[in-house]
């Protein structure tokens, strides 16, 4: 009669290796945690020759790796630049970030990543959290007006440079796209094109400095186009996508007979325009003209085409990296606001018939 194998004991998990210190290092070696320090910090020359290669040695074979955050925090320096940014699912916020981290990196500094997901709330949270790993600068992409979370950064003697969106009460060195001229950009073109009455597309406007902007400059083309004319905006929330149909509906209606046209104020409104007009069995280019801010990777692929007004985001995460280092190294001039051009990237969804 056969029986059951006995089960096999568990081998209990290892514990995971500590990691090794400058206090082991200096035990192997025989001499002092100081004499250790010293040879880290290349002060070889306060070493007889035979120390510091016993020391090498120690290093060598318990295989010790200083800590790059400790070693800079001696030198008082952790070439760290904390870089807030209001939505990382935004691809504006993406791109900007690569432009940043590569002029960063070019001077040998790293950046230090918060994502606010558009919580204005986390702005505080965001610039306490970078600050208590020392970094050295800040690129803040705002949601929100906590003028005491930025004053906080402020105080303690680091510089910060806006993005995109500016701070009423500080002044910092700003870098953005020329909001005013890429919207009469867009609305002149759709205009051109053909297309009779125009709406305005943005996520809630309220605090967010760079969607007031163009929903001015819209407005202002809008009197210059039509003196008299109603100025007509909308702003759109995920949750409620049927607000968003009612009043692409209502933009038909004033049209009359003529196709209209929308000026979407991010590729975030403008992937939510492209739902609407699916949802409504709108043909893009046809019943409806769409050019959108920020030329995204999928923007040529996503029905006829999107026509976008393209940023320079490289451009602007490297100049705004390169604000913060200027300041670092001693730069005292006066606050600058720098504003870079949009370009109009046209394609099928603002040309009708094609």
């Amino acid at each position: 009669m056969s029986t059951p194998d006995a089960p096999l004991p568990l081998t209990p998990p290892r514990p995971p290796a500590a990691r090794t210190t400058i206090a082991d290092v200096a035990r192997q070696a025989g001499v002092s945690k100081a004499t250790v320090s010293r040879f880290l910090n290349r002060r070889d020359e306060l070493l007889t020759r035979d120390i510091a290669a016993r020391v090498e040695a120690a290093i060598a074979t318990l295989r010790y790796t200083p800590s790059p955050m400790a070693q800079a925090l001696k030198r008082g320096r952790s070439r760290l630049i904390g870089l807030v940014v209001a939505d990382i699912t935004n691809p504006y916020s993406v791109a900007v970030l690569r432009g940043a981290e590569k002029a960063c990196q070019d001077a040998g500094y790293l950046v230090m990543l918060f994502n606010l997901g558009n919580d204005k709330g986390r702005e505080r949270e965001a610039i306490e959290a970078l600050s208590s790993y020392q970094v050295e600068g800040f690129i803040l992409n705002r949601v929100g007006d906590d003028s005491g979370a930025v004053a906080e950064a402020v105080r303690c003697g680091k510089p910060v440079v806006m993005v995109d969106r500016r701070h009423g009460d500080l002044r910092s060195d700003f870098v953005s796209l020329d909001n005013a001229a890429a919207i009469h950009l867009g609305a002149r073109h759709l205009v051109e094109a053909g297309y009779g009455e125009l709406l305005f597309v943005s996520e809630p406007v309220q605090g967010v400095s760079s969607r007031l902007e163009r929903q001015q400059a819209f407005c202002a083309f809008v009197s210059e186009q039509w003196p008299g004319a109603a100025c007509h905006t909308h702003e759109s929330t995920e949750a409620d996508p049927q607000a968003l149909d009612q009043a692409l509906r209502a933009l038909r209606r004033r049209a009359g007979g003529r196709p209209p046209a929308v000026l979407s104020g991010n590729a975030v409104i403008t992937l939510r325009l492209v739902a609407a007009a699916a949802r409504l069995g709108w043909r893009l280019g046809f019943d409806i003209g769409l050019v959108g801010f920020d030329d995204t990777d999928w923007a040529p692929f996503v029905g006829p085409g999107l026509s976008a007004i393209a940023q320079p985001t490289d451009d602007l995460g490297r100049l705004a990296a390169e604000c913060v280092l200027a300041r670092l190294q001693g730069a005292d001039h006066a606050p600058r606001d720098i504003l870079l051009p949009g370009r109009l990237v046209v394609r099928g969804s603002s040309r009708p018939g094609v």
